[in-house]
């Protein structure tokens, strides 16, 4: 039995995870709408929201998976990337739990949890593939091999896709989270409207800050009463854009790792648009492309764990380096 802990951004999740990868239980909390006022996560509020809740979301996954702490053998927790304090959070209540029970503790990169939501029940994925980790604050091309541990092949050069979806809506107008907001509202437009331009960069790396000051530009010119007439029609392009750079990249890479099987994780990966574009895809369940504790502790089944009392030193990492 693994209890996973997840704090590296705007949710706190808990989760309870058989070592066969059956779900017993996952529960998030999202501050979303504690956010929304601010167009974005802000770092310090996070923090302290994290405190507030990770108690009581650890209690009620153990609760909602019927299970007793004592039952549980191993404690999952995300070391980074992330933000610091949020990571802080999670790794002090993941240590404090350890230790009371004298548990072993597996720290868990993020990136690589995102992967491990692949090979969860009931209908989990076997190495090799291509993935594909597309969310607010990563945009990763993979070759896993095995579980738990994977290769890049290539990243973004600037803003994630993610985050391009979310500053796109903060251009179009639109709420927090932007990625969902735009899926919405690009059902109802013309993705062939504009022609949004992505840029091609070297290798297998993506760019998607033009992409960005294109729509900036478009909405500029149009104006306010023009922009808001159309913004189906700007979202929709916009859309067909990133999702059109990110199926491209990873067909390229599919081809140059000789890994056909392709794989999508991560907050993007719930777009309606990328699903309808990778139809031979293996996409991470919907309710685990997001942040969640269910898909750490489905990592730390392959990750070495630390043993009783050796993790009281472990630090959180806030980036890839």
């Amino acid at each position: 039995m693994i209890l996973g802990i997840e704090t590296s951004c705007d949710e706190t999740a808990a989760a309870v995870v058989t070592d066969d990868g059956r779900v017993l239980s996952s529960v998030v909390s999202s501050q979303a709408d504690l956010h929304a006022r601010f167009g974005g996560v802000v770092p310090e509020v996070a923090s302290r929201r994290h405190l507030e809740l990770v108690s009581p979301v650890v209690r009620t996954a153990l609760e909602s998976a019927g299970e007793p702490i004592a039952r549980v053998e191993r404690v999952a927790v995300t070391q980074g990337p992330g933000l610091v304090g949020a990571l802080l959070v999670g790794i002090s209540a993941a240590k404090a739990i350890a230790w009371a029970h004298h548990a072993p503790l597996v720290p868990v990169d993020h990136l690589e949890g995102h992967v491990a939501a692949l090979y969860l029940e009931p209908d989990p994925l076997q190495p090799p593939f291509t993935c594909l980790l597309a969310s607010g604050g990563h945009t990763l091309l993979l070759a896993v091999r095995e579980r738990g541990r994977s290769v890049r092949l290539g990243t973004t050069l600037d803003d994630a896709a993610g985050e391009a979806f979310d500053k796109g809506a903060r251009l179009l107008g639109l709420g927090y989270p932007g990625g969902a907001a735009i899926d919405r509202l690009a059902q109802e437009g013309d993705a062939q409207a504009f022609d949004f331009p992505v840029a091609r960069v070297p290798g297998l790396d993506f760019s998607f800050s033009g992409l960005k000051t294109a729509l900036l530009y478009a909405v500029r010119d149009l104006g306010p009463t023009e922009t808001e007439r159309r913004r189906a029609d700007l979202a929709a392009s916009y859309q067909r854009a990133i999702v059109r750079a990110l199926v491209q990249r990873l067909r390229e890479a599919a081809t140059s790792t000789g890994l056909a099987r392709i794989a999508v994780v991560g907050g993007v990966a719930a777009n309606s648009e990328l699903r309808n574009a990778l139809p031979d895809a293996a996409f991470a369940p919907l309710a685990l492309c997001t942040d969640n504790a269910a898909m750490i502790a489905s990592c730390a089944r392959f990750v070495e764990a630390r043993p009783y009392p050796r993790y009281l030193d472990l630090d959180a990492y806030a980036s890839l380096s």
